[in-house]
């Protein structure tokens, strides 16, 4: 299929109302468990992604959900990316590389010196990883509340490059 034409993919602020919506974070958080113990999964529940500090949107094409992602305010200077999906038919198309470089362009608007994530080890989800390494994130010491994990991968990407963050 080739990668979808970045003009026709649409990104919006998302309140989580729409079932397709709802329907993939279902699927997203089922994923989780699915490939990691309970205790290491940190997929935000449908509740959780309205919290205050959490921003959230969703990715579409002529009318069809792609993927979603969101945005979690750490502190005033770092943010957390949370919930990167791409809906399984839509993978492959460039979906969540329009999806990251918008949450990095985000967090720059924001004024975030910072924005990290954590993400699994496993095999299921080198894709992410990869995705997350073209776009310059490196391996981080856990961040916010995290502990180490063997299940668990840290990244971090810097925004700035002022003299006071070397």
């Amino acid at each position: 299929m080739g990668h979808q034409d970045a003009a026709t993919l649409t990104i919006e602020p998302d309140d989580l109302t729409r079932q397709p919506v709802r329907d993939l974070i279902s699927e997203h958080l089922a994923d989780m468990y699915a490939t990691s113990p309970a205790e290491s999964v940190h997929a935000l529940s449908h509740a959780d992604l309205r919290e205050p500090g959490v921003s959230f949107w969703t990715s579409w094409s002529e009318g069809v959900l792609l993927g979603c992602a969101a945005l979690k305010e750490l502190s005033p200077i770092e943010g957390e990316i949370k919930t990167m999906r791409t809906r399984p038919e839509a993978r492959g198309r460039g979906v969540a590389a329009h999806m990251l470089a918008f949450l990095i362009e985000e967090s720059r608007r924001r004024g975030y010196r910072r924005i990290s994530l954590e993400t699994g080890s496993q095999d299921f989800f080198a894709p992410a990883r990869r995705l997350y390494a073209r776009h310059g994130f490196v391996s981080c010491p856990p961040f916010a509340d995290y502990r180490p994990d063997p299940t668990s991968v840290f990244m971090t990407l810097r925004l700035t490059t002022s003299p006071a963050d070397r």
